[in-house]
């Protein structure tokens, strides 16, 4: 395929789009990956990814925005259209992971339910406990997680390792756990859908 191809993406994907990219053999795909911390200011990714695109679009004969709404409050697509630009489908990483019937049911049996994935277990302890400064002020943790009831690990990988760190973490905060495997499927799906 002769064509450039742009994603612009969260740095909380770079793994598994890197795994995609390489399971489907796209020489001709290009990732660039903005910080994952910018969820903490969801407000500013609209203009970090218009950044990146004005500074890059020439090079590619498409972009395409790998991030859901993520907190944006329809800011992201704002943006998108004034430049004919699509993104991954959905409000956050949970649905596109999980698909959207699954995560309808997810939150049909339970409002308060903070949702984990791959990356967010990998950095659990920098971004949740330390970027809260529970680790400084325990009682944040009261604070913070009140109204959670349960956590939901939405697994990309089978590892025994991430699902044992999730568990641990559900334990820290007191939280009902539940595990469930999405893969990588419906994120490669809307992916082969934009790339081709």
């Amino acid at each position: 395929m002769s064509s450039k191809v742009l994603i612009i993406a969260c740095g909380a994907l770079a793994y598994e789009l890197n795994q995609i990219k390489k399971l489907n053999a796209w020489d001709h795909v290009t990732i660039q990956c903005l910080d994952a911390e910018l969820h903490n200011t969801p407000k500013l990714i609209p203009e970090k990814i218009k950044d990146k695109y004005l500074s890059l679009k020439d090079e590619f004969s498409k972009v395409f925005i790998a991030y859901a709404d993520c907190g944006t409050g329809g800011m992201l697509d704002s943006f998108l259209k004034e430049y004919g630009l699509e993104r991954l489908d959905g409000p956050h990483c949970y649905e596109f992971y999980s698909g959207k019937k699954r995560f309808l049911e997810f939150t049909n049996q339970e409002l308060g339910t903070l949702y984990l994935t791959d990356f967010l277990v990998k950095h659990f302890q920098r971004l949740v406990i330390e970027g809260l400064s529970i680790d400084k002020h325990p009682k944040l943790k009261e604070e913070y997680f009140k109204h959670y009831k349960k956590i939901v690990y939405l697994a990309q990988s089978e590892s025994e390792s991430l699902q044992n760190d999730a568990k641990k973490y559900a334990d820290f905060l007191e939280l009902d756990y539940s595990f469930h495997y999405t893969g990588l499927k419906n994120l490669r799906s809307q992916l082969n859908r934009a790339v081709n």
